[in-house]
């Protein structure tokens, strides 16, 4: 680097902050184990000195923090400030966060995804507010000469108890500015935390609930034109033949352009492209198959047995194990594609001018776009710029960008600003679902119903690695053989919240409930045999921590009253995900003689917790989204194309479905984990285990809907009941 910093290593830059004033620091966000800072000159920052991001505080008090990572609803743009204002001993209310541009020599990992944000820039945050606040003391004590030592911070102000003098932070931003930047600051204990952990509202509440958040939807430009574009209904199909005459005659039409197998209506409003796309007349043909879900059924069937499975994990001698077994439990489990459906659809803004090209909306991986976009028009990337705008939703639909691609596309072929916007059949329509998956469980049990082999095969389509090889059982049981087999399909797959465990979780945590019943064992004492196992006697590598998940078991097991209440069916499900740990106790009373789902027990280990209010939300919504879709979520498919296309028939959890949710965090101290997934991946497990002890039936396919369970003619009852599915 030519300012002659070494690469990761954490520097900041102090300077003043723009004509009014202040400091401002830059921090690193690249270095995994934010060592201390170094020190920069003020008029270095003129140059290609590569920082991340930026701490400013003005001489009036304004404390402002650019936030990196795209905000799709993870309360990102609040947990980050406040882990800021945490070390900074700021005033919260003086506090505000700012979405910054896509920069990549600025900012690392600058994308969302994986429930890694707060992981990732924890340390980092905290070293920027600490060194803050040590500047701000030390102009203090210059000021007032005094020692250091004898000074204190509180809500954004410096006081020297001895004096009585007292300053604010913008009072004192100018002279800090001036001071050397500290090389070893002293971090908070846990402890002394006064912010972090407590319930804070969310920064964005206001600009959310007045239309003012910016969402892609809500952008515009003066003279842009806005595009509706027809995709192939079908996957792995192209245009035969295309006939616009009818579309480019409707009213507000501009143009109708034709791109590889896609036609865009180009137009004056979204109204308008919308209704003049239904007039385009296209005839499609295939080179390959159209496939149906009877076809991936029958497929999944076949590559069960089959003999070409890739080899994950394998411990011990399985075929031994399995010949030796006094009992043996088998099952299958299976779930149907289903779509990311964020309540904004895809939609991205274009500029292509001949000097750069300017991207503006939602994203997830806007560097990755960028680069996408660079590729295709044969341009540097340093010529494009892309501007985040609030994501409505993500749940990595938007990790993909082909959206944006198309959108840059177009510009540059019709030479206009364009904002393409797709409807909401485009977004059911458009690819990129959660794959269909099969998994086939198989368990030996000894004479005392101790667990002696395990096998587990995943067979997904365009997924490759189907499994979790290393999450738990694996460590635990003396024989096990991890599998999978990979189906390559036309129809698109991608990562959907919790990639592969939101479903295996299910599969897992409800033959787990098969095996201990066939063990005779209790589903909680079954569990914790093993881990205990995993401790003492580990079999090949232990990726978890048996300490942590025994600790969330614990506690749902307590807050639950697990095996105590009357009326109720309970069912028990755990699961470690994106380094965090997650119990749940799914409560289930028969209502007319169907089981309905009222209520959920959560207990959480992802070490600290920011954000009280933050942290019960995510949990909460990601137990709903896991409850929803493993009752109702499916898209099938008939000769390529999807069956289901809009809200009326492809079917969410509705409110008066939703069942009460109570979370619970585990205070151990530890940094920050992940927490915008792992909470989805134990729900199905719990409500499939509870509907067993109400029902007797072990469902082994989602969605549960469609089980003959919830098929049968209601019983009548005298008692008014109200729920979910009553």
């Amino acid at each position: 680097m030519s300012t002659g910093f070494q690469p990761g290593r954490r520097n900041f830059l102090k300077l003043s902050a723009f004509a009014g004033g202040g400091l401002i620091l830059g921090f690193s966000w690249s270095d995994a184990e934010a060592e201390s800072a170094g020190i920069m000159n003020a008029s270095r920052f003129a140059g290609s000195i590569s920082f991340n991001n930026y701490l400013s505080i003005a001489t009036d008090g304004a404390i402002t923090i650019m936030s990196p990572n795209p905000e799709l609803g993870q309360n990102i743009m609040t947990s980050f400030p406040m882990i800021v204002a945490e070390e900074l001993d700021a005033d919260w209310t003086r506090v505000k966060s700012v979405q910054a541009p896509l920069d990549t020599k600025a900012f690392d990992r600058q994308l969302t995804g994986g429930s890694g944000a707060v992981p990732h820039s924890w340390k980092r945050l905290r070293q920027a507010g600490a060194t803050a606040r040590e500047m701000l003391i030390t102009a203090a004590a210059k000021r007032w000469n005094v020692p250091v030592s004898e000074l204190t911070t509180e809500n954004g102000v410096v006081k020297h108890s001895g004096t009585g003098n007292k300053a604010t932070y913008g009072e004192l931003a100018e002279e800090a500015s001036k001071l050397p930047v500290p090389t070893d600051v002293k971090l908070k204990e846990v402890k002394d935390f006064k912010l972090i952990g407590t319930a804070v509202k969310n920064l964005e509440n206001k600009k959310i609930i007045t239309g003012k958040a910016g969402f892609g939807l809500d952008f515009y430009r003066e003279g842009m034109v806005f595009a509706s574009i027809q995709r192939p209904p079908a996957f792995g199909s192209k245009i035969r033949s295309l006939d616009t005459d009818a579309a480019k005659s409707m009213p507000g039409i501009i143009d109708v352009v034709k791109f590889g197998n896609n036609v865009a209506v180009v137009g004056n409003s979204t109204w308008e492209v919308f209704k003049a796309k239904k007039a385009l007349k296209i005839d499609y043909e295939s080179d390959v198959k159209p496939e149906s879900t009877s076809d991936h059924n029958a497929k999944f069937i076949e590559m069960m047995s089959s003999d070409k499975a890739t080899v994950r994990r394998k411990d011990g001698n399985v075929e031994a194990a399995f010949a030796s077994a006094s009992k043996i439990i088998r099952n299958e489990y299976q779930c149907p594609f289903v779509a990311h459906s964020p309540m904004e659809p895809m939609n991205f803004f274009a500029h292509v001018r001949e000097d750069g090209v300017e991207l503006v909306g939602p994203t997830q991986t806007p560097a990755s776009a960028r680069t996408a976009v660079a590729k295709l028009l044969s341009i540097p990337e340093d010529k494009i710029t892309v501007e985040i705008t609030r994501l409505g939703g993500g749940f990595g639909r938007r990790l993909k960008f082909d959206y944006v691609v198309e959108a840059a596309e177009l510009s540059s072929i019709i030479k206009k600003p364009v904002k393409v916007v797709w409807s909401r059949e485009d977004d059911t329509m458009g690819g990129s679902y959660r794959p269909s998956v099969r998994y086939r469980f198989e368990a030996a049990l000894d004479a005392q119903g101790n667990l002696i082999g395990y096998k587990l095969r995943g067979v997904g389509i365009n997924v490759g690695n189907s499994t979790r090889e290393d999450n738990f059982p694996s460590g635990a049981v003396e024989n096990l053989l991890i599998d999978s087999v990979d189906y390559q399909s036309p129809i698109t797959t991608g990562a959907w919240r919790a990639p592969i465990t939101n479903f295996l979780a299910f599969a897992e945590q409800s033959f787990m409930d098969e095996v201990a019943k066939a063990a005779g064992k209790d589903p909680f004492s079954f569990r914790n045999e093993l881990l205990e196992k995993a401790k003492t006697k580990p079999v090949g590598a232990v990726k978890y921590n048996p300490n942590r998940f025994q600790a969330v078991m614990k506690e749902v097991k307590e807050r639950s009253q697990w095996g105590q209440k009357k009326g109720v069916f309970q069912g028990f499900s755990v699961y470690f995900s994106h380094a965090s740990y997650v119990a749940q106790v799914a409560e289930v009373a028969l209502v007319g003689g169907k089981p309905v789902v009222k209520k959920v027990y959560a207990a959480c280990d992802c070490g600290v917790v920011i954000n009280k209010s933050g942290a019960e939300q995510q949990v909460k919504g990601g137990i709903v989204d896991g409850y929803g879709h493993a009752m109702f979520g499916k898209l099938s498919f008939k000769d390529g194309i999807p069956e289901q296309n809009n809200f009326h028939n492809y079917r969410l959890v509705r409110m008066k479905e939703i069942p009460e949710v109570e979370t619970y965090f585990i205070d151990n101290g530890i940094d920050p984990t992940g927490l915008g997934e792992p909470a989805l991946p134990p729900t199905g497990g719990a409500v499939a285990n509870a509907i067993f002890k109400a029902t007797g039936s072990r469902l082994k396919n989602q969605p549960f809907i469609e089980e003959p369970l919830f098929n049968k003619p209601p019983v009548k009852s005298k008692v008014k009941q109200s729920g979910p599915l009553s």
